[in-house]
């Protein structure tokens, strides 16, 4: 069975998509829908204030991470069970991965993703400081690219009820309906910092009620049936997670996987995969809890360890215990945040010690795709492998010349790099990778914790 979808871009960044698109999804809910939240590309935060409105995970599709083919199964996968789908766009409509200029949507882009989908497309835009002219920019954006549907625009951030009158004449004028004229809230401006909003986990009670208010502002100015009429059904064959992992063997390994708010950075498939491959998944806060009793294998996925260093330093407990678990050889899966984590220090902090290294705080932040070739074998990759991910950070960390490195890449226009450390049973770097592109890497990650240790 197919379920609709449509696509909320905008221009340019700033222009309020967020907002309205979660707000979007919590006031369809409301009106008796299941809505299937997902974000393009690949932010980690986002799809947390997507969750809360829709009442289900918030999900990613970059095709830049796991290969266009996913894109549609892993749709299909995520919006099982819905009605609609409201998919959030990234940056400007064709705006994508940095590269060669080529004709039509940037890889990765909103309309590349759109494309892939066969998805309509509603455009979010901010309407301060203009009138007349935002006819000239629907006419751009909708013939831009002729694969790319532009079927609808809300109006954000309209002054007055004559602006929202010149604006509704110039889209009408430029051939594009408006469903939906959104007054300036500035009350809703969410809380941000350097990797873009603070996420719905640290932010708690307050980022529940955003999305209420999120959700009130959309249901009463935006034209939600018009909004289901817009959506396009198309069919996908669904990605499954027992399928792709394959026949498992032996008894079920216990995986701990750090939540809670320093570790928030994990998409939503790696839990599937991991139960997939046959893991008893436990999650459990390095903030204040142990280690679960009989954990065989960690995974310490990414988030932001240098807001919570002093707590967690202080919980010398389950320091204590992942150091022993590593220096046993189980396995331990380690991105950005959790690469820090196993470091000896964080800004004088202690951490847990298990790779001799030192992390800082910088002022640099560190945003690009990388192609990534894995050095040596580790519990998740064997040497050669190759993978797509991406790096998200304000941190730097310095580890001993004595570790291989987990991963050599290349960014753009430089030479080769090294990230990260694979040594024992761990494999941890700065590189975030999606599960779906690589799910033998968690099979081969769950029948490594399997294993005997000393």
């Amino acid at each position: 069975m197919s379920v609709p979808a449509v696509v909320v871009a905008a221009p340019a960044s700033g222009s309020g998509k967020t907002t309205v698109a979660t707000g979007l999804i919590g006031a369809l809910r409301r009106a008796g829908h299941v809505v299937a939240p997902f974000k393009v590309g690949p932010d980690f935060i986002d799809p947390g204030y997507h969750g809360l409105a829709a009442g289900r995970p918030g999900r990613n599709l970059d095709p830049v991470l796991v290969g266009e083919d996913l894109v549609g199964p892993l749709y299909a996968h995520g919006a099982a069970g819905a009605d609609i789908a409201v998919v959030e766009g990234v940056m400007g409509l064709f705006d994508g991965r940095i590269g060669p200029v080529a004709t039509g949507p940037a890889e990765g882009s909103t309309a590349h993703v759109a494309g892939l989908l066969g998805a309509p497309v509603i455009l979010v835009v901010d309407a301060r400081g203009q009138s007349h002219s935002i006819g000239a920019l629907l006419h751009g954006f909708s013939t831009f690219d002729a694969a790319t549907r532009v079927r609808g625009v809300i109006l954000n951030r309209v002054g007055s009820a004559r602006h929202e009158h010149v604006l509704r004449q110039a889209c009408e004028q430029a051939g594009v309906a408006v469903l939906g004229a959104v007054p300036r809230a500035a009350e809703l401006e969410l809380p941000t910092r350097y990797l873009g909003l603070v996420t719905a986990v640290e932010y708690g009670r307050r980022a529940r009620l955003a999305v209420e208010a999120m959700t009130d502002l959309v249901a009463r100015h935006v034209d939600l049936a018009a909004v289901v009429a817009v959506a396009a059904s198309h069919q996908r064959p669904a990605w499954d997670p027992a399928t792709v992992v394959g026949e498992t063997r032996g008894a079920r390994a216990t995986v701990a996987m750090a939540a809670g708010k320093a570790f928030t950075f994990a998409y939503a498939e790696h839990i599937e995969l991991l139960r997939a491959a046959g893991a008893e998944v436990v999650e459990f806060d390095p903030l204040a809890d142990p280690l679960p009793d009989g954990t065989d294998a960690v995974v310490l996925p990414g988030g932001f360890p240098e807001q919570f260093t002093a707590e967690l330093s202080a919980n010398q407990v389950v320091r204590r215990q992942i150091n022993e678990l590593a220096a046993a050889g189980a396995p331990i899966h380690a991105e950005c945040a959790g690469l820090i984590y196993l470091a000896t220090e964080l800004d004088g902090h202690p951490m847990c010690g298990v790779l001799a290294g030192s992390a800082r705080f910088t002022p640099h932040l560190t945003l690009a795709y990388r192609d990534a070739v894995a050095v040596v074998d580790s519990p998740l990759y064997a040497a050669g492998q190759r993978a797509v991910g991406h790096e998200f950070h304000r941190t730097a960390v310095t580890f001993s010349d004595s570790y291989q490195p987990a991963w050599m890449y290349r960014g753009n226009g430089t030479d080769a790099m090294r990230d990260g450390v694979a040594h024992a049973g761990v494999h941890a770097s700065y590189l975030h990778t999606h599960p779906a592109a690589a799910p033998q890497a968690v099979a081969r990650f769950v029948a490594h914790a399997r294993r005997p240790r000393m």
